[in-house]
This record gives C-alpha cells, sequence and structure tokens, in this order.
C-alpha cells in the first residue's frame, strides 16, 4: 500500500494477508471518523421534527399542517440530495467529500439557530432552512458508499450496520439534547434572549411549566459543537482510495464537483417544493426523482462520463429489487422518526369531551403525554439493533431476516393503526399510550434489524464497482419516506383517520414480503438467500 498524501493508490481488502496487515487498521480508523460524522447529519436532517413540537409550545404562529410540512421538506432535501450523493465517492473521493458534506452543515445549524431567535421570522426561512437541512440526509448516500470500499464482502453486514446504525443514532441523540439544551441558555448573551413557554412542556428530566424560560434557539446552535471538529477529524484523518477514485483532482475541484452535484439535487428539491402544491405528492416525488437523474446525466465536463458509467446500476434488476426492500426498512425508520414526535403531540395532546346535551367536541389533553419526553425511544432502539441486524445476516443471510421482519412490521404496522384510531376518538387518550409506543418500538426494532439484513445483501449481490452506487442510490429514494410518513401521517390525523396511514404502510409491507420471496428465497431465486 503506498500512501500519497491521503490519497492511497493500492487496495486489496479481499486479500487475507493484506487485509490483516495493512487494510484492517486503515479501514477501521476511516469507519470511526464516518460514524459521527454521519450522526451529526442525521442530528442536523432530523431536527425538524422536535424543533416543530417546540414551536408549537412556543406559539410560534404556524399551523400544524404548515409544521408538519417543515419537517416534510427536510425530508424532501434529504431523500433527494441522496442521488448526487450516491456518485461523489467515485467523483470526488471519499476523504474530500466527508470533509466537505460535513463542513457544509454548519450552514443550517447556525441558519436554524439565528431564525429561532425570533418568533417573527417568517415561514419561507423554515422552508428554505429545512431544505438545507437535507444536506444532513444527502451525506448517508455518499458515507454508505464510501465505508463499503473499505471492508472485504465478508464484513459488508458489520461495517454497514455499525456506519449506518450508529450513525442513526444521530436522531436519538437530537431528541434527546435538543430538549435539554432548549432548558439552559448554555451559549449565554451571543444565542440571544429565552421565550416563555405558552404551554407545558416535557423532557427527560421532567416536566416543564408554562411560563418558563426556554431558548428554542439553542436546537440549531448546539451541533457547531460537534462539526467543527468532526470536520478537522475527517480532513486529516480519512483517506481517498484510488482504486475506487482514480482521478479526485485537486481538493479544490474534488470540492467543485462535489458542490456542482449537490447544486443539482437543491434545484430538483425547489422544484419538487412548488410541484407539491401543483400536483399533489405522489406526482410531484417521481417527478423529483426522474428530474434529477436527468440533469445529472448532462452534466457537462469529465463528471458525465462517470456518472454514465455508474448509471448501468438501473439496468440491473437487483438494483430494482433491493429498492423496494430497502424502503420497507430505512424508509420506515426515518418516516417514523420525522412523524412520530408530532403524530404524539396532535393524537395524544387532545381528547374527546361528551357534553350533558350528549354531543362530543375536541378538547386539549391537560395531562397528555410529551413528545419531547417519549419520541426518543423508538429511534433509539432502532439504531442500536441495526448492527445486530448486519451481525446475524453475515451468518444466516439476509433474504431470511428481512422475511421475518416484514412479517413482524405488516402485523404492527395494522395494530399500531387500530390503536390510533381508537386514542384519537377516546375520552381518555392516555390509556392507549402504553401500547401505542410498544407498537412503535416493534416496528423501529423489526426496521432496524432489516436495514442491516438490507445492506448485506446489497454487500454480496453487487460487484465492487456497483455496490457503493446502489447502496447510494437505494437509501436515496428510501429516505423519501422521511417526507411521505410526515404528509401522510399528517393529512390522516387531519381528516380524523389516523389509522388509515398505517393500514396502508401495512399494505405496502405485504408486498415487500412478495419481492423478497420471488428475488431471493423461492426456489429458483436469482440470487440464493444473499
Amino acid at each position: 500500500m503506498t500512501r500519497k498524501n491521503a490519497d492511497i493508490e493500492h487496495w486489496d481488502v479481499e486479500n487475507e494477508e493484506f487485509w490483516e496487515k495493512e487494510g484492517k487498521k486503515v479501514a477501521n480508523r476511516n469507519l470511526w471518523i464516518s460514524i459521527p460524522s454521519l450522526l451529526m447529519g442525521f442530528a442536523v436532517w432530523m431536527m425538524w421534527g422536535m424543533i416543530t413540537t417546540q414551536m408549537q409550545n412556543l406559539g410560534f404562529p404556524f399551523s400544524v399542517g404548515e409544521l408538519f410540512t417543515l419537517t416534510a421538506l427536510a425530508g424532501l432535501s434529504g431523500a433527494t440530495l441522496r442521488i448526487p450523493a450516491s456518485f461523489m465517492i467515485r467523483i470526488a473521493g471519499g476523504r474530500n467529500t466527508i470533509f466537505l458534506t460535513t463542513a457544509l452543515l454548519m450552514i443550517p445549524a447556525l441558519g436554524t439557530g439565528i431564525a429561532l431567535m425570533n418568533p417573527g421570522t417568517p415561514l419561507w426561512v423554515f422552508q428554505a432552512l429545512a431544505l438545507l437541512s437535507g444536506i444532513g440526509g444527502g451525506n448517508f448516500a455518499c458515507s454508505m458508499s464510501n465505508i463499503s470500499s473499505f471492508f472485504p464482502k465478508k464484513q459488508q453486514g458489520y461495517a454497514l450496520g455499525m456506519n449506518a446504525g450508529l450513525g442513526n443514532f444521530g436522531v436519538t441523540t437530537m431528541q434527546i439534547l435538543i430538549p435539554l439544551v432548549m432548558t439552559v441558555g448554555i451559549f449565554g448573551a451571543i444565542a440571544g434572549d429565552p421565550m416563555e413557554l405558552q404551554k407545558a412542556s416535557g423532557t427527560l428530566i421532567g416536566r416543564i411549566e408554562a411560563g418558563t424560560d426556554t431558548w428554542i434557539q439553542n436546537a440549531g446552535f448546539v451541533w457547531m459543537l460537534f462539526l467543527i471538529p468532526l470536520a478537522f477529524a475527517g480532513w486529516f484523518g480519512m483517506n481517498n482510495l484510488r482504486t475506487i477514485t482514480p482521478d479526485p483532482g485537486t481538493p479544490a475541484s474534488a470540492f467543485g464537483k462535489i458542490l456542482g452535484l449537490y447544486a443539482v439535487g437543491a434545484v430538483t428539491s425547489i422544484i419538487g417544493m412548488f410541484a407539491l402544491n401543483l400536483l399533489g405528492m405522489w406526482i410531484a416525488l417521481p417527478l423529483t426523482i426522474v428530474l434529477t437523474v436527468v440533469l445529472l446525466r448532462l452534466i457537462p465536463g469529465n463528471i458525465k462520463p462517470n456518472i454514465q458509467k455508474q448509471f448501468a446500476i438501473f439496468s440491473n434488476k437487483h438494483t430494482w429489487s433491493m429498492t423496494v426492500l430497502y424502503i420497507l426498512t430505512f424508509g420506515s425508520f426515518i418516516g417514523f422518526s420525522a412523524a412520530l414526535p408530532l403524530s404524539i403531540n396532535v393524537i395524544f395532546g387532545n381528547m374527546m369531551e361528551v357534553a350533558a346535551d350528549g354531543s362530543v367536541t375536541r378538547v386539549a389533553n391537560p395531562d397528555a403525554p410529551s413528545a419531547l419526553t417519549w419520541a426518543w425511544i423508538g429511534p433509539f432502539v432502532g439504531a442500536l439493533i441495526r448492527p445486530v441486524g448486519g451481525w446475524i445476516s453475515d451468518k444466516v443471510g439476509g433474504s431470511i431476516v428481512t422475511q421475518i421482519i416484514s412479517v413482524i412490521m405488516v402485523v404492527a404496522s395494522a395494530v399500531t393503526g387500530y390503536v390510533m384510531m381508537l386514542a384519537y376518538n377516546a375520552t381518555d387518550p392516555n390509556s392507549y399510550f402504553a401500547i401505542f409506543m410498544m407498537m412503535f418500538v416493534v416496528l423501529f426494532a423489526a426496521s432496524g434489524i432489516g436495514n442491516g439484513s438490507t445492506f448485506r445483501s446489497i454487500g454480496v449481490i453487487f460487484d465492487a464497482q456497483q455496490k457503493g452506487p446502489v447502496l447510494g442510490w437505494t437509501s436515496a429514494v428510501a429516505a423519501y419516506g422521511a417526507f411521505i410518513a410526515p404528509r401522510v401521517m399528517g393529512e390522516q390525523i387531519q381528516a380524523g383517520t389516523p389509522e388509515l396511514a398505517m393500514y396502508g404502510f401495512a399494505v405496502f409491507y405485504a408486498l415487500c414480503l412478495v419481492v423478497n420471496w420471488w428475488f431471493y428465497l423461492r426456489p429458483g431465486a436469482y440470487v440464493k438467500n444473499p
């Protein structure tokens, strides 16, 4: 292995001697810098689920629908940006890409903190910042593509499970840290004055009563404490693999390529945002995906042939089958992570009251469970168990594990929908909260295990040149779950039929059972239990 600066010229991890002597140390160093960088990406991307919950409590002048839309917009851009991010590693190099994409997270983190200092900040500013937060979601595709190149096939489940699973702890970290930092003026006068809670709120440290000082702006500022040192760690500790990226160019030219690719995703995300209002979600989303792919093919210069070469993945049927299965697993995890906090607020924050004349009205629930107290548990379990899913799949095969968790998710989703219906129409919704949370924890656990199993399958099915782009592409499409789930659940909750959203997810999970069996488990399957 010869090395020039941070570039590694020779890399052959399928050679056992090379792996034990040189490869393992380098691979693990890159993995352990990648994990916290990805964790921060998830935290910044998904922070709107918690921020909007507290914006409700602080009296920001936005409707429930507008607040759900902020969370959904971050999901939209995060998923869309994953499409160009899928191709960054082979064009710009791993070290260059992870450093810059981590540093870019400082823009939405700092901007959100500044915007939240003033409750009069217009909605469009928050919408722009939610779209920029999608950078954190986009980073997953390049991060997974990068790490997959450092490890041999026999350790794909472990490496990708660790990177994704511990990276997913960004969701839990965010859901725990944001409520804590909001209660203390940790940045002093720099962060501005606190606001007063208009209604009680919960955190891990207890219930905070109305009238309490709250520094909601800390929800953005706090990430700067981690992003600055992580950017330095990425620059000085990670590597570009020349076997994967033969010509990354100078760092400046590599940064230009990365920014150009993200600019394409940013433009199509904005177009997708406007298309939502004109065409509806189910037309706007495919339009956004297709437009992003078309614009990537039209990029001029030396990027074009490299991207076109990687587009060969679209002629492989397994790209499409694994995309569907990854929507089942990661799409569910990230979608429920985005939608759960506000769903708790809306479903359990109100209750039915029967008047003396028999009429029924919805009134505030004075003892409602707080999303800030409970919403972190599901994502925590899903992220914690994700490496376990990869490890088990390395032992018994990924598709068997995927099939088992699919059955669990069909049942759990249907039961959750029924419980949501009962709670929404109850005079005492709190009595349903325990089973509601238990069912969501089951869904998160199953989706977490399934994330590990689908990573294992992709690492086995595809060769070294295709598995990185396939990981990026499948994660991009699945990440639209962070947009779809808040929109669908928000619309159905507002319509008074929250159960329909979960019943719809159950039907999709049943279809995934069939896809997984047909491609990977039936007699004569295309690839047997990868």
